[in-house]
């Protein structure tokens, strides 16, 4: 299986604390901002299910530019293999 090694830049992980901070937002934005925040300074990967909600979060016009961009950066951070 081949290891993904990109990380979460400093300026997505300071979105995800603010959004992780904020109690107005959606589980979706929140799980996706976790996801981000445990990826900051690891080598893990995004897993399939996570994958999949930050797919559809992207082929949606139901979320904002911040959850995209935060499921932008967890698909990127996803095994190379799936």
């Amino acid at each position: 299986m081949s290891k993904n090694t990109k990380t979460t830049s400093e300026k997505v992980a300071s979105k995800a604390a603010k959004i992780l901070a904020d109690k107005n937002t959606s589980k979706t934005a929140k799980s996706l901002a976790a996801s981000a925040l445990s990826q900051k300074d690891s080598q893990k990967q995004t897993g399939s299910e996570l994958e999949d909600l930050a797919s559809k979060v992207l082929r949606s016009e139901k979320y904002n530019a911040d959850t995209k961009e935060l499921a932008a950066s967890v698909l990127a951070q996803s095994n190379k293999n799936r």
